[in-house]
């Protein structure tokens, strides 16, 4: 794995400029979540299920992590980067807890990961997500807008 200074995804930085917005005690973290915690959260947020397999290399291979932890210290919300760290970047996980929801917490990781691309990459990066319904109100509010005419398409396995 790289240093963390070459790799966004494991450098453990609290981000001021989202950290503002968030509810009195929670914190924001560039660090991955747990494995069983990256389970649960998919699930419990209505994400497809995954496996704990299949979270080993979303958790070791993204280009960036965001994590919100409530008080308590519990996974509150997360949300990923996917990319090559120049001209591609795709977000991805992007969920939060059912008790956490309606508090902001998605839009705090989603701003903060598109602030970590903008300050890395050169002028005019390629930003994409696939919006689910219950995220594409939060992702137009933050300047999203439908690939027309290209139309993301997948490989069912």
């Amino acid at each position: 794995m790289p240093a963390a200074a070459d790799h966004p995804a494991v450098t453990t930085r609290s981000s001021s400029a989202a950290a503002t917005s968030l509810p009195a005690g929670y914190r924001m973290l560039s660090e991955p979540p747990t494995n069983p915690e990256y389970v649960h959260l998919r699930t419990s947020s209505g994400l497809s299920p995954r496996t704990p397999e299949q979270a080993v290399g979303a958790l070791s291979a993204s280009w960036a992590w965001t994590v919100v932890r409530a008080p308590d210290g519990a996974l509150a919300a997360m949300g990923r980067v996917i990319g090559d760290g120049t001209w591609y970047f795709h977000l991805a996980d992007i969920a939060t807890a059912p008790a956490h929801q309606r508090q902001g917490l998605g839009r705090a990781v989603m701003e903060d990961l598109i602030a970590r691309i903008d300050a890395a990459a050169p002028p005019h990066p390629y930003i994409t997500l696939l919006a689910d319904p219950p995220g594409q109100r939060l992702y137009r509010s933050l300047g999203f807008v439908d690939s027309d005419p290209s139309l993301g398409m997948r490989l069912p396995r």
